[in-house]
């Protein structure tokens, strides 16, 4: 009797989680729009009303989503940066691959082309990616800039501006991995792509671009 009462707790503290998993496959795979609460519970494993016990609507629902798989990754590049003790550059290198990883292990979700598709459509959860999620990273990689800046390492710049510049590709890049890259040949690997992309924006940064 102990050992079922406590796997049924076990399941039980797990349900929001998997509820939140099986709403991030399907807001990628369909957007926000197309997505019924009905087909979450069924992919989660549970019942409709169980949904409800957790999350009081699909918004709700996409929040905690945006809670639970974007901010710890912006939470742990900001303890990163705070604690970093090498230069500008070398930080600005592993906080890029550290944030493409982190897109990475969460195969075929991807928020980005959920904004791109039903942001308009849905102000709300449009103003709360961009105030969670945007406007954040961006504070994250200008932060990183201004070390640059203020040592010397870096030209001075609009950091804000140059932050935008660095985040870009990198979402464009997560965007054609789950779009294109199945009709795509190609030897390019995720940490190739960050290379050669890192590469270009540290010659523009730099104070003294390295010449070739």
């Amino acid at each position: 009797m102990t050992d079922t009462s406590t796997r049924w707790q076990r399941r039980k503290d797990a349900r929001p989680q998997e509820i939140i998993d099986a709403a991030l496959t399907l807001f990628t795979q369909r957007g926000f729009a197309a997505t019924k609460l009905d087909e979450v519970a069924k992919l989660a494993g549970v019942t409709k009303g169980t949904v409800y016990l957790y999350f009081d609507s699909k918004e709700e629902l996409f929040f905690s989503a945006i809670r639970e798989m974007v901010v710890p990754m912006l939470e742990l590049g900001e303890s990163r940066v705070a604690s970093f003790e090498g230069s500008a550059t070398e930080l600005l290198k592993a906080l890029t691959h550290s944030w493409v990883e982190k897109l990475l292990e969460r195969k075929g979700v991807c928020l980005t082309k959920v904004m791109l598709s039903d942001g308009n459509q849905y102000p709300e959860i449009a103003a709360f990616y961009h105030q969670e999620v945007v406007l954040r990273g961006r504070r994250l990689f200008a932060s990183v800039l201004d070390k640059g800046v203020a040592s010397g390492e870096f030209r001075p710049m609009d950091t804000l501006l140059a932050a935008r510049n660095l985040i870009a590709p990198i979402l464009l890049y997560h965007i054609w991995l789950h779009s294109f890259a199945a009709f795509e040949s190609s030897d390019m690997t995720p940490r190739d792509y960050v290379d050669f992309h890192l590469n270009l924006q540290l010659n523009g940064l730099r104070a003294h671009p390295e010449r070739n």
